[in-house]
């Protein structure tokens, strides 16, 4: 039943965004050199590595210089992709890979390899799902890049406090996931992104 919701949607909303998609793919690179989509190595399901779609917000290379974005004037991102950030506009191609496959529109939000290296054996259960656009941890650290920014080492800050909430809410969805919890948590996203 997920997986038919996950391809008829993520297929609607390629076709439905195709001319925004065009947009934003031709301001990106009027903006800077480089390519329109962003292609991470991210963890998925099974503890697999795949490569997850985002549009590039950064200028070519930043990623050499820090995996954690720290606040809202990061200077490695580009004018545009400081709107695409706050927005979550960037995160839209991710519907590629739910229509591909090796994600869903709702799970525990893929990590990068490091900090999955991070997670105790209990914790790797949370990689038998497939990761998500969203998550409780995408509501609830919707603000993540400044609290990042306040900190000395945002590296530490990330890795001794964040993740380990993280891991807490994926555990959280894990135990109760159902469609019904999966539209709730839609639902909220959307809230959180527009209203608040």
């Amino acid at each position: 039943m997920k997986r038919v919701f996950d391809i008829l949607f993520s297929f609607i909303g390629l076709i439905l965004l195709l001319p925004i998609f065009l947009i934003i793919a031709l301001v990106i690179k009027i903006e800077s050199k480089g390519p329109v989509f962003y292609l991470q190595t991210r963890v998925g399901k099974n503890n697999k590595d795949f490569k997850i779609f985002k549009f590039r917000t950064m200028f070519v290379g930043s990623d050499s210089k820090g995996l954690l974005t720290v606040g809202d004037r990061d200077p490695r991102i580009t004018r545009s992709g400081y709107f695409l950030r706050k927005y979550k506009i960037d995160e839209i191609p991710q519907l590629i890979n739910v229509f591909i496959g090796n994600m869903s529109f709702v799970g525990p939000r893929p990590e990068v390899r490091k900090y999955v290296n991070y997670y105790s054996k209990e914790d790797l259960k949370i990689l038998a799902l497939k990761p998500g656009i969203t998550d409780y941890a995408s509501i609830h650290y919707r603000n993540e890049a400044e609290l990042l920014k306040s900190s000395e080492d945002p590296d530490s800050l990330y890795i001794n406090e964040i993740l380990p909430e993280k891991i807490r809410l994926n555990n959280l969805y894990l135990n109760n996931a159902s469609i019904y919890l999966d539209l709730k948590i839609i639902f909220n996203t959307i809230k959180v992104i527009f209203i608040n």
